[in-house]
């Protein structure tokens, strides 16, 4: 199953990369709109600033929404998820993709970055968390966290507040976390992208 990797510049590409490998999948970095249209499935990485990352998403928004819209699997990780939505505090002004409404806040406790394992509580009978027992460990590096204003949430954390740990909108996921660094519970996780993007392939 080929799934592309978009690299616009911002993304923590290797580690996702070889868990894609090691869960059965095809991963191909891409960096042309015309290759995410041309892709079945495609992850949306993103380590750094919201305002930055969103500028360099900019030429491949029209591309990233046709493909949102004919129903292609994606899946946002850590700020790929954040870009989801309209607009965040780490960056005033800046444009967000939009295809989530709501806003990306600031995770109110006195530590941040929140860096390490956190609880993961999800819901019943989400395909993304199939065969993951509620109460699962995931690694996160965040300061903020999306504030959807759409029911979307279907994965809670607690740092402070309780926030959206991750999202589903169509077959558009978000999670906050890194998968890719949460061992067993996150190659699950991949896993179930994967198999979910070859049933709808």
């Amino acid at each position: 199953m080929e799934v592309a990797i978009l690299d616009y510049g911002v993304g923590n590409l290797h580690s996702i990369r070889k868990a894609l490998e090691r869960e059965g999948a095809t991963p191909r970095l891409v960096s042309e709109p015309k290759a995410v249209l041309d892709a079945p499935a495609i992850v949306l990485p993103g380590v750094g600033a919201f305002g930055d990352a969103a500028a360099k998403l900019l030429p491949y928004r029209d591309a990233l929404f046709e493909a949102l819209d004919a129903g292609k699997p994606l899946l946002g990780v850590c700020l790929g998820m954040q870009l989801l939505f309209e607009r965040s505090e780490e960056s005033p002004g800046a444009r967000g993709l939009g295809y989530v409404r709501g806003e990306v806040r600031r995770l109110r406790h006195e530590k941040l970055p929140q860096i390490g394992w956190n609880v993961l509580n999800h819901v019943e009978g989400e395909p993304l968390f199939a065969g993951l027992p509620d109460g699962a460990h995931v690694y996160y590096v965040n300061s903020f966290a999306c504030a959807p204003h759409e029911p979307v949430t279907v994965a809670t954390s607690t740092y402070g507040d309780t926030f959206t740990a991750a999202i589903r909108k169509r077959h558009a996921w978000g999670v906050q976390f890194h998968p890719e660094k949460s061992g067993e519970a996150g190659l699950r996780m991949i896993r179930n992208f994967v198999a979910f993007a070859k049933e709808t392939a």
